[in-house]
């Protein structure tokens, strides 16, 4: 799975790994994260996350 970089402050978003401080289990793809998920180190909407290369 993709991971995604918040474009504001660098957080990576790795899929494996989920985001279980927020209730994101690992496993958890990008594209099934929820609307209103926010990046956990600044607040940044998903809209301001990209996919790594």
């Amino acid at each position: 799975m993709k991971k995604y970089v918040c474009t504001l402050c660098g957080y990576i978003y790795d899929p494996e790994k989920g985001d279980p401080d927020n209730g994101i289990e690992a496993g958890t793809p990008f594209s099934k994260l929820p609307d209103d998920w926010v990046c956990p180190d600044c607040g940044a909407p998903k809209d301001a996350f990209e996919p790594m290369e």
